[in-house]
């Protein structure tokens, strides 16, 4: 039974944390990420339009709402990294092109540190 309903006028705004929250669940439910870095280097610049920037994570949407994500992470030592990159990029668009029908012009992944077990063999 398919019944279709004329949409009223307007437009659905999804406020940028919106956004930030899907990054942060869909790179933190992927094997192989620690968790995110616990803060974005300094020397990536300020966002200049709309946007948002969480710990380990920065999202800016662009004058024609298509989507950049730029995600910083610590792996686990027993990872692939090249593949947890990969898949990392391909699961958060998904996310995000799913959930909120979003173009995503970029996923950055940078994995900033591997952590081993404090005190263990093969630690650094």
């Amino acid at each position: 039974m398919d019944e279709q309903y004329e949409l009223p006028p307007g437009a659905v705004t999804i406020a940028p944390g919106v956004l930030t929250t899907i990054v942060r669940m869909t790179t933190l439910a992927q094997p192989g990420v620690l968790r995110l870095a616990p803060r974005m280097p300094p020397s990536l610049p300020r966002l200049r339009g709309k946007g948002a920037q969480a710990e380990g994570l920065r999202v800016e949407i662009s004058d024609d709402d298509a989507v950049t994500v730029d995600v910083h992470v610590i792996a686990d030592p027993s990872a692939s990294l090249t593949d947890l990159g990969k898949v990392l990029q391909t699961q958060i668009a998904r996310a995000l092109e799913d959930m909120v029908g979003m173009e995503v012009r970029s996923v950055n992944v940078f994995i900033d540190e591997i952590e081993f077990e404090s005190g263990g063999k093969g630690s650094l």
